[in-house]
C-alpha cells in the first residue's frame, strides 16, 4: 500500500553515504536520484525509502511522533541492521527485542538527521 516514505535531510551527502551502506545491507539500491532527491528500493516497484533536500529551502526538521518501519525477515536481521544503523552512525532509541506478546520484535534508532526510524519482524 505505501509507495515510498521521504526523510528530510540537511546534509545529502551524509544522508547518501548513510543509507547507501545501511539499506545495502537489506539489497536495497537507489532507484531514482537527482541533486537533491534519493530513493532506494528493493527491488524497484516496490515500497522505498527516500531523502531529500526540502523543496522550500528551510532546513529539514524532525517530525515528532513519525517514524519509519522497515520489515525484515528475521530476528537476526533485525539485530544486524540495527547495529550496523549504529555502527554507522545512528542514535539508539530502543535495543532490538520483542515488544508485548504478540510476536512483534523491533529496533529503534535515529538517523544521522534525527529522523526516527526501526528494523522490525512479525512472528
Amino acid at each position: 500500500m505505501i509507495g515510498y516514505v521521504t526523510l528530510g535531510t540537511n546534509n545529502i551527502d551524509r544522508a547518501a553515504k548513510f543509507y547507501d551502506e545501511l539499506l545495502g545491507t537489506i539489497g536495497a539500491k537507489r532507484m531514482m536520484e537527482d541533486g537533491n532527491f534519493i530513493a532506494w528500493a528493493t527491488p524497484a516497484g516496490m515500497p522505498a525509502v527516500s531523502v531529500i533536500k526540502p523543496f522550500d529551502e528551510n532546513a529539514a526538521t524532525v517530525g515528532n511522533g513519525v517514524m519509519v518501519a522497515l520489515l525484515m525477515e528475521s530476528k537476526e536481521k533485525v539485530d544486524a541492521f540495527h547495529k550496523k544503523a549504529l555502527e554507522l552512525g545512528a542514535v539508539d532509541e530502543g535495543a532490538p527485542g520483542p515488544r508485548g506478546e504478540s510476536g512483534f520484535y523491533a529496533g529503534y534508532f535515529r538517523d544521522p538527521d534525527g529522523n526516527k526510524l526501526n528494523a522490525f519482524v512479525m512472528g
